[in-house]
């Protein structure tokens, strides 16, 4: 017997849909940075702006969604033995796509992001989503996983990259916000600053799951 629920009708079903309930899993359930702490290189590295955050966010959503798609495709093809190293060729293969993709849009963008662009390869978050659950999954069902995924990744690098700019450069997007007269937190924009803002991020969201939990 179904459990009776305050919530709307769309939202129940939304909630009951195993379609829905694979995507909305990345955005909170299974956040790859605030649940799962996966990527924290690209995490703490690039979150100094929240240009160079939403670019490396959608830059991995890419890779990810491409790779899951293809991997998926190609499941009762690769040998369990080689399974591996051909996920890594794949991701490698969008990679450089994506690199020279920035390249061409921006080549500031690109001297900004520097070598972590490459280092999406070896983003422990787009290797295990490929092992496990593209590789036992239909293409279908490993893009909505991808998708969640890949925006609750780019959201958390996002929640990071607009507190680090606006208390750090006093800024978003590169916009000013605050009069001459306000003084800037340089520690911010360096690297101790990541780290103080991923750990106040990580009690907000963790206190904010165990009220949705006891609701």
């Amino acid at each position: 017997m179904n459990k009776p629920t305050d919530k709307p009708g769309f939202f129940a079903a939304l909630e009951d849909s195993p379609s829905a309930d694979t995507f909305l899993r990345g955005l909170w359930k299974d956040n790859p940075v605030f649940v799962q702490v996966l990527g924290m290189c690209p995490v703490l590295a690039v979150t100094n702006t929240s240009m160079n955050a939403l670019a490396m966010g959608l830059a991995t959503a890419f890779v990810l969604l491409m790779s899951n798609v293809l991997v998926s495709s190609l499941r009762h093809f690769i040998p369990k033995q080689v399974r591996i190293a051909s996920y890594i060729l794949i991701i490698a293969t969008f990679v450089t796509i994506t690199d020279y993709a920035i390249m061409a849009i921006s080549v500031e963008l690109h001297k900004s992001l520097g070598a972590f662009i490459s280092l999406i390869v070896v983003n422990c978050l787009i290797l295990s989503r490929a092992e496990a659950f593209a590789s036992k999954n239909t293409v279908g069902q490993s893009m909505l996983d991808a998708l969640g995924m890949g925006v609750g990744f780019t959201f958390a690098l996002l929640c990071l990259g607009v507190v680090r700019e606006v208390l750090g450069s006093g800024s978003i997007f590169g916009f000013g916000l605050f009069p001459d007269s306000f003084q800037e937190w340089i520690v911010m924009i360096l690297p101790a600053g990541g780290f103080f803002t991923l750990a106040i991020w990580l009690l907000l969201f963790n206190i904010l799951k165990q009220k949705r939990a006891t609701t």
